[in-house]
């Protein structure tokens, strides 16, 4: 599928992002969000499957303002090196991200074929960015697996007024217990947030291909997950 170019909502430039859409060419849309390794072939399949599914899913290059085209892969420590300093470049800058993120929405949403509903899914570092977009984008639906360092952003979940899971890994060692604790504690009251826990699991265990995938668990997230698109998004 190719590229899409959208327009940065604050003005600095333009950014690409992969666009994949279904057969019939119309649908509600899905904004992917990247893991640390950037719009790479497991961020691009995961768009293709949601085609497959009838929408159109749009996932944005976020690391654009640091090097554009990012796509890396979890398979040698070099290339995880590099993941982590891009995720430590970005940080600083997540507010300009989840910006982007708003851009990428609105730009779904006004697509040729697009319903108008647009929901978001994200992984990893785009757990915590889906957390985020529920809290100032107005995303229809939000989906974060293995969100991380949500725990001190808690607050933010007042601006949650539309659905919003989140699929925690009970081992992972970048959201620890204690975190995990906190994160359920302060989200259960709010009627638009599920936390729904993976006993036995670790961080990741939904990518396919990676060393803590665990088909069980990533079968039941992900089903959680159409479910919620099918519910909010139809």
């Amino acid at each position: 599928m190719p590229d899409i170019t959208i327009d940065a909502a604050d003005g600095s430039g333009s950014f690409s992002a992969y666009c994949a859409t279904p057969a019939t060419g119309s649908g509600p849309g899905v904004v992917v969000l990247q893991e640390i390794f950037g719009v790479n072939q497991v961020m691009r399949d995961i768009c293709d499957s949601l085609a497959a599914q009838g929408y159109i899913a749009v996932a944005p290059d976020l690391f654009w303002r640091i090097e554009p085209g990012i796509q890396l892969t979890d398979k040698s420590q070099q290339e995880w090196d590099r993941a982590f300093e891009l995720m430590n470049a970005f940080l600083p800058d997540f507010e300009k991200g989840v910006g982007d993120i708003g851009a990428t929405i609105s730009h779904v949403r006004a697509m040729d074929g697009c319903t108008g509903k647009v929901g978001a899914v994200g992984y990893c570092l785009g757990g915590s960015l889906a957390f985020a977009a529920a809290c100032f984008t107005d995303a229809d639906a939000c989906s974060g697996y293995y969100p991380v360092q949500i725990e001190d952003s808690l607050e933010l979940s007042s601006g949650i007024k539309s659905p919003l899971i989140l699929h925690v890994a009970e081992l992972d060692a970048f959201c620890p217990p204690e975190a995990q604790q906190k994160i359920k504690g302060a989200l259960d009251p709010n009627e638009h947030v599920t936390v729904h826990s993976y006993p036995g699991v670790d961080h990741a265990f939904a990518r396919i291909g990676g060393d803590n995938f665990d088909a069980d668990a990533a079968a039941v997230a992900n089903e959680r997950t159409a479910e919620l698109f099918r519910a909010a998004l139809s």
